[in-house]
């Protein structure tokens, strides 16, 4: 589904409309074809729950009203990492990057125009980078999965 760079672009409005309203912090993020990884902490009054439904609601939503979509856009459900320490957060943020390589979507994390990578959005430090003490269940990785409609295989990789 994510194909097409229209409907990618707009997950990734989505991840970064509900981040400038403060709901999350965003540290990365990879939109690809039949899947995302966000890396981001919830904010003070968002649970990890509220953000993915946030993310999930409002890009179904958006992409509804543009494509006149009549069927669902996201399987129930997420699947969540807590980032441990500094070489977990490192160890998440290749594997994000590096997820349209080996998909063979780009050649170079940069290259692939809806990842954090490519540099279009400015992102949130990790709050331990920033020297900030992190909170147990703050700082998560949520990968979510689109059905895999025309095709689209789902990918195992997914955590």
């Amino acid at each position: 589904m994510f194909r097409s760079s229209a409907l990618a672009s707009i997950v990734e409005n989505t991840i970064f409309h509900y981040r400038d309203e403060g709901k999350y912090l965003v540290h990365r993020h990879v939109v690809m074809p039949d899947h995302i990884h966000v890396i981001l902490t919830p904010g003070n009054s968002t649970s990890l729950e509220k953000a993915v439904q946030l993310i999930k609601g409002g890009s179904s939503h958006e992409i509804g009203k543009d494509k006149e979509t009549r069927f669902p856009v996201w399987h129930a459900g997420f699947t969540e990492h807590q980032i441990r320490d500094s070489t977990d957060f490192v160890s998440h943020v290749q594997y994000i990057n590096e997820n349209p390589v080996k998909a063979h979507l780009a050649d170079k994390p940069e290259d692939y125009p809806h990842g954090s990578a490519s540099r279009k959005f400015s992102l949130d430090p990790w709050p331990v980078a920033s020297g900030a003490k992190a909170q147990a269940g703050t700082t998560l990785t949520a990968g979510l999965e689109t059905p895999p409609f025309q095709g689209l295989r789902k990918n195992a990789e997914t955590h």
